[in-house]
């Protein structure tokens, strides 16, 4: 198995109905399943996801696959939460989908968050001591929340106890999703 091979693994992606940045979801989305993962996207509600392009211009609607109740942690190899500020703003306000990344985290399950993403993290209180990036306008929001902030395409950071991978923006789509399935791999890997 490479380390993009995803057979047999399972991704969960964390939306909201409006505003998520559309290659943030449809790039990373295409991508994994390319590389064989199973993906579900589970949204605030069963509504068609309406993406945005540079959170202005309306994008792709995308369908959901279930709902933030439908799903849980324990189904799921790994966490995706792209970003798009409206999005990421209404996602880190819901409590479910705020449960479920502490659900991942406390599993050890590798997250990976792009752009706004980050915000849901710092909500679930799973930031502190760890090392990522994001969209620039979040560093202060990352460092007041106990993180370490730098500006790179990508950054993964495997100590507290869950694989983190972080980007920050649609620019570094190319370093994200590999990253991703790396942490993936890896974790299956360390486990078998």
């Amino acid at each position: 198995m490479t380390d993009t091979d995803l057979t047999g693994h399972t991704v969960l992606v964390l939306v909201t109905t409006y505003g998520v940045e559309q290659d943030e979801l449809v790039v990373p989305v295409d991508r994994l399943r390319a590389d064989g993962a199973t993906v579900v996207v589970a949204a605030d509600s069963a509504e068609p996801v309406q993406t945005l392009v540079s959170d202005q211009d309306p994008g792709q609607r995308v369908t959901p696959d279930a709902t933030f109740g439908d799903v849980q942690a324990d189904d799921f190899d790994a966490l995706l939460l792209p970003g798009g500020t409206i999005n990421a703003d209404n996602l880190r306000l819901q409590a479910q989908a705020v449960e479920l990344v502490r659900s991942f985290a406390g599993a050890g399950k590798p997250i990976a968050a792009i752009c706004h993403g980050p915000w849901a993290l710092i909500e679930a209180g799973v930031v502190r001591d760890r090392s990522l990036t994001s969209y620039a306008s979040l560093q202060t929001d990352l460092r007041n929340a106990g993180a370490s902030w730098t500006d790179e395409p990508v950054v993964t950071d495997h100590t507290g106890g869950f694989p983190l991978v972080t980007s920050r923006n649609p620019g570094d789509l190319d370093d994200f999703v590999p990253a991703v399935a790396k942490a993936v791999v890896a974790r299956a890997t360390a486990r078998a």
